[in-house]
């Protein structure tokens, strides 16, 4: 073997070793940087029953029972989850009602259902359960997250423009009294594979829109 092989080996080897250990550091520092964040989120807690709510939606607090408002508390929110009502053309106030009702279901087979949130079609927001208590809509994820229904003139599930302007002013003010960004705002489709919001499953530009308008308002907030 000549001295210009040997030499050729040895920078290939050494450029192996330097690309195992940059690969290997880099590696270190995401996996550090994940485990970071990860702590901050975790000491870095909002109070949820502290939280105050503001004057531009309305807070209509549903009944304590064990269909719609069990109390269950909680003290962490990891993700904000937006839903269609699947009812075309009701009102948030109806639909609250709905939820409301299944308080005195009394035989057959007991439905259990509620949201955080109801957004009307004339983007009227409406609060039907406290932060730090549980819903019932995001089942497998009701403990750590916040549900959003929304309302829709028809059967294709297209927000008004009313209500993806309320939806993104609310989904910008949690974001930022959680400690969580617009990457933390995801569909019901996106927990179970349920196709909810149906028009923003079957339409994956207009999520990324909504996603966008909700990152642009965050930063304005």
């Amino acid at each position: 073997m000549t001295e210009e092989k040997r030499s050729r080996r040895k920078k290939q080897r050494f450029l192996a070793v330097l690309v195992t250990d940059l690969v290997l550091a880099c590696a270190i520092l995401v996996t550090g940087t994940l485990l970071l964040v990860r702590w901050y989120r975790e000491t870095h807690r909002p109070d949820l029953s502290e939280l105050v709510a503001p004057d531009w939606y309305k807070q209509e607090f549903l009944t304590f029972n064990p269909y719609s408002r069990p109390g269950t508390k909680r003290e962490k929110i990891n993700n904000i989850v937006v839903h269609y009502v699947a009812n075309p053309g009701t009102t948030a106030m109806q639909n609250r009602s709905y939820f409301e009702n299944l308080a005195h279901q009394s035989s057959g087979k007991k439905v259990s259902a509620s949201s955080h949130y109801i957004i009307g079609i004339d983007g009227e927001i409406l609060q039907l359960i406290p932060l730090d208590e549980v819903a019932y809509a995001n089942y497998p994820r009701n403990e750590d997250t916040v549900s959003i229904e929304c309302c829709h003139p028809d059967s294709t599930g297209e927000f008004t423009e009313e209500t993806k302007e309320a939806l993104v002013k609310l989904t910008a003010w949690l974001c930022g009294e959680l400690d969580l960004t617009e990457r933390d705002v995801i569909r019901h489709y996106d927990v179970s594979g349920k196709n909810c919001p149906k028009y923003y499953v079957e339409q994956e530009d207009a999520w990324e829109e909504l996603l966008k308008d909700i990152k642009k308002k965050r930063k304005e907030s």
